[in-house]
């Protein structure tokens, strides 16, 4: 079992190696990213142990949003999905699991908090919505604009600054968010810092915190409100004073549970192995 890529979008779910799976990961049907590899490689692997079953389980296309979350305000250009999936849907299964009831009965606001930013709204087993992570309307991440005001952007792109649209791509993925502002992407060190009472690093700490926050209770709305719980996931996780500030302020809308870091090989043997013992059938791209 390897990570998905970017394929066409699709439900979430565990998918087999199919022919056509594996020719619009070669192709980049969606765009060229390292995880297109993921699938190819599990399929090469399973062939040289003799033709074994090979798997990719919820890559980052997954899409189940609502048809309302799709429109943006202009219709060139609708709202994509791409964002943390595999992982996303790890920690709902596991924290369903761990209160004895099943992911697909339970409303769940997850935020992944690592390289990117991700938060969705998970109705009944579905991501009925969420910020995109990559180049989308989120909150900013580590190297990551998130959402900017577009009128500026605009204007920049237009001032002559920018040489290329490779220029300002960069800029709002690559160079964008905390390292923008500070000159590091390792928000340990920005948390460090901030606690040391560095005012600048404690500004944009509690800047990133606050957007984050913010996307929750967007996501909460997405759910009307009716959330048994906020799962907070990923790297940054492992920071007590960001999670006792998301506790603080989305603790109105439900109580949170932190799950630091991301086991996403175990959630991929998870995936493959739910098909295996007949948990879930394999989903054919």
């Amino acid at each position: 079992v390897g990570r998905g890529g970017l394929l066409k979008p699709i439900p979430g779910g565990t998918y087999a190696t199919t022919p056509a799976l594996l020719k619009d990961l070669q192709d980049g049907v969606q765009g060229q990213h390292a995880s297109n590899l993921g699938g190819l490689l599990a399929h090469d692997i399973a062939q040289e142990c003799g033709g074994i079953p090979s798997f990719i389980v919820d890559p980052v296309v997954v899409d189940e949003l609502q048809e309302l979350a799709r429109i943006s305000g202009h219709p060139k250009f609708p709202r994509t999905c791409v964002f943390h999936a595999l992982n996303q849907k790890a920690i709902a299964k596991r924290y369903a699991k761990e209160q004895g009831k099943k992911y697909e009965d339970m409303n769940l606001v997850v935020a992944h908090l690592g390289g990117g930013i991700s938060v969705g709204a998970h109705k009944k087993g579905l991501v009925v919505d969420v910020f995109n992570a990559l180049d989308g309307d989120g909150s900013f991440a580590p190297e990551r604009s998130g959402r900017i005001q577009v009128g500026a952007l605009v204007k920049y792109c237009f001032s002559g600054e920018p040489k290329s649209e490779a220029d300002v791509y960069k800029m709002l993925v690559g160079k964008g968010g905390v390292v923008a502002h500070l000159g590091t992407n390792d928000m340990r060190e920005v948390e460090d810092r901030a606690a040391a009472g560095e005012p600048e690093f404690k500004l944009i700490w509690d800047a990133f915190i606050y957007g984050v926050a913010k996307d929750i209770g967007a996501m909460a709305v997405a759910l009307e409100g009716k959330v048994d719980q906020i799962l907070v996931t990923g790297g940054i996780a492992y920071s007590k004073y960001l999670v006792a500030e998301i506790k603080k302020q989305c603790g109105f809308i439900a109580d949170v549970t932190a799950y630091p870091g991301e086991d996403e090989l175990l959630a991929l043997a998870q995936g493959a192995l739910r098909v295996l013992t007949k948990e879930e059938a394999s989903k054919e791209y």
